[in-house]
């Protein structure tokens, strides 16, 4: 009886421990809390590298346009200085740098000619010949240059929007610009007729539009420039960013229209401060040439000439430094 019962009591034993063993996790649901801890390791995880993708994908991101903006700094350098073929198209004319010698030799030999002919000496004859050829060009490529850059701010913003509108209807960017190249006025039409023909050859719209800013160089055209080349590498609305373009374009036109306003009062006094001199000196000799010719016909008259000549140009330099605004 003893036996039997230790040998029952061992197997009540057994049973019971591996009934623990098997059934105690269901019953007591530690089962569900290993597969609870379970699933929320694997979501964190999986959290974990989900952040740090796109903590990756920001840094990749923020490296692109950090790199576009270093490139457009390198180039805007290397703008400040260009070659005689870029200035020439940047002044919208289509001369070859041999057409524009020849016309530079050519101005210099007639100022020359002609400064001998009305009896100057053979000094002042070559002083005036140089003058003429080297800086009378130059002055009219810087004119023709700065001429073509205001009707180019004109112009722009609305080629611009033309664009904004387009790629909110669904139209390519491509075909907004050839839109713009058709109908706008110039030069924009000529510019985004270059884009256009850049796109057909195969170069991508990025350069095409910052080679924009070689022949224009205004920071509106350079803002093109990075807007389009920003958009192309990082991604993100082209609409919402040329909208916000055109709008920074109309207000910086709108800041320069109340600067030079605000500014005409001091350059129109400036104008009358540094005439009065010429215009009383011009009424004197109409009036009475025998008492003012002095000045030109004696040694002292002529050194107080001079050195009326150089204040007068020291105070006319000051005065435009004081009212031209920067901006």
């Amino acid at each position: 009886m003893s036996g039997t019962l230790i040998v029952a009591v061992l197997i009540a034993v057994a049973v019971g421990g591996v009934a623990y063993v098997f059934l105690y996790p269901l019953l007591s649901g530690e089962r569900r809390v290993e597969q609870r801890t379970r699933d929320v390791s694997a979501t964190e995880v999986e959290l974990r590298h989900s952040r740090k993708a796109a903590h990756e994908g920001q840094g990749t991101r923020r490296q692109q346009v950090e790199d576009t903006l270093k490139q457009l700094e390198a180039r805007e350098k290397q703008t400040k200085n260009p070659p005689l073929v870029v200035r020439l198209q940047q002044s919208g004319l289509t001369w070859s740098k041999r057409q524009f010698w020849i016309l530079s030799v050519g101005a210099g030999l007639g100022a020359t000619l002609l400064a001998w002919i009305l009896g100057a000496n053979y000094l002042i004859a070559l002083g005036v010949g140089f003058s003429a050829g080297f800086g009378l060009p130059r002055w009219m490529l810087a004119y023709l240059k700065k001429r073509r850059e205001t009707r180019f701010l004109e112009e722009f913003p609305n080629g611009i929007d033309v664009i904004v509108r387009g790629v909110k209807a669904g139209l390519p960017v491509v075909d907004c610009i050839r839109i713009v190249a058709n109908e706008s006025r110039e030069p924009v039409r000529a510019e985004f007729r270059q884009i256009a023909e850049s796109q057909t050859i195969g170069v991508p719209l990025p350069d095409a539009c910052e080679k924009v800013y070689e022949r224009v160089p205004l920071p509106e055209a350079n803002f093109f420039g990075i807007v389009v080349a920003i958009q192309q590498k990082s991604g993100g609305n082209l609409s919402e960013a040329l909208g916000n373009l055109s709008r920074v374009l109309r207000e910086r036109r709108k800041m320069q229209a109340k600067i030079k306003a605000m500014s005409m009062e001091a350059k129109a006094s400036a104008v009358i401060i540094a005439s009065l001199p010429v215009v009383v000196m011009l009424l004197v000799y109409l009036s009475s040439p025998n008492y003012i010719e002095l000045l030109w016909t004696t040694q002292l008259g002529r050194m107080m000439l001079f050195a009326c000549a150089i204040w007068m140009s020291m105070g006319v330099l000051v005065m435009r430094r004081m009212i031209n605004f920067d901006f």
